[in-house]
């Protein structure tokens, strides 16, 4: 009976791949399990920010530049984790003025990169192609604007996936999609039961980014032509309602994926997730088991694998727990 098949969870897992590791978000925990350069494994298990896991994270819209946020804070703190444990360096942390300074220069050079930097392009079509001060010619060149950021986007994903190390980062995005859906179909968690799973998953991170491109598109498209200050400023202030908008696409899509025209319309995000996702190892997939087992623990007030670190504050799971 133990390996019947459970109904899905009512929470859904999500997670992140990072160097020899996998991160796991948990309900009101995360985890991060990484293999040593020894082939141990450890893992380190902390407690999610109310922002994270209050009431605002389930409000419409707004949740979309909350996860945002949410996946760049956690991917930082995963990748200083994970890379210190290669390092053999665990007791390294990345926090506050620390942190901050990493995630503003971080958002900077993505902003920079694929929302302004297109706009510098399209600057220049606008002066010859798109000359004409019609509103024709300004949905054009909005759109083209957008095909010239969705390019370089694309282009990022596949420059950095001719590198040795991100390919095996892919592997572990891979081992992590296997996993969580493994968990969400109730199977055990088990390298032959997570075989049976592709490496894409409807609710990928990767899919986020590819909406929020595509939904600008739709969204610049209806602003006109302002000067290019003004142009500038717009894509960053509306920034935040496009990834609002872009999640709840997304959580609509891996909530009703039986409906045979959401699977078209998320065709495009689980093909370009062969681009960033690799057939994992089966040493690979017990990392990612691992990290799903540790931050379940937590969730669940159990005791922790005995190579978990403690949460940094809250109860530890498994003391004093009702």
């Amino acid at each position: 009976m133990g390996n019947q098949p459970r109904r899905e969870p009512r929470y859904l897992y999500g997670g992140q791949a990072v160097v020899e590791g996998v991160m796991i978000r948990g309900r009101r925990f995360y985890a991060v399990a990484a293999r040593r350069p020894d082939g141990q494994l450890t893992s380190i298990v902390e407690p999610l920010h109310s922002l994270y896991t209050g009431s605002i994270r389930r409000t419409p819209i707004i949740r979309g530049p909350i996860v945002l946020a949410e996946t760049l804070v956690l991917g930082i703190k995963a990748l200083m984790y994970s890379g210190n444990v290669t390092l053999q360096k665990e007791g390294e942390k990345l926090e506050g003025p620390g942190m901050a300074i990493t995630l503003a220069l971080s958002l900077a050079v993505a902003i920079a990169i694929f929302f302004v930097a297109p706009l510098f392009a399209v600057n220049l079509l606008d002066r010859t192609i798109f000359s004409a001060q019609t509103a024709a010619s300004s949905v054009l060149s909005n759109i083209v604007e957008g095909l010239i950021r969705l390019g370089f986007f694309l282009a990022y994903i596949w420059l950095i996936g001719l590198m040795p190390d991100i390919r095996r980062v892919f592997a572990y995005h891979g081992a992590e999609h296997m996993t969580v859906q493994a968990h969400e179909q109730g199977l055990p968690l088990e390298t032959p039961f997570i075989r049976r799973f592709s490496t894409a998953h409807p609710r990928c991170g990767t899919a986020f980014l590819l909406t929020v491109m595509v939904v600008a598109i739709l969204v610049f498209a209806l602003l006109g032509r302002p000067s290019l200050e003004w142009r500038i400023l717009s894509r960053i202030l509306l920034l935040p309602v496009i990834a609002g908008i872009a999640y709840e696409v997304i959580r609509f899509s891996g909530m009703h994926l039986n409906n045979p025209l959401v699977r078209l319309i998320s065709a495009p995000n689980l093909l370009l997730q062969k681009l960033t996702t690799r057939q994992p190892e089966d040493s690979q997939i017990e990392v990612a088991i691992h990290a799903m087992q540790t931050v379940l623990a937590a969730d669940e007030g159990r005791p922790l694998p005995p190579d978990a670190g403690r949460p940094v504050g809250g109860t530890v799971p498994g003391e004093g727990v009702s």
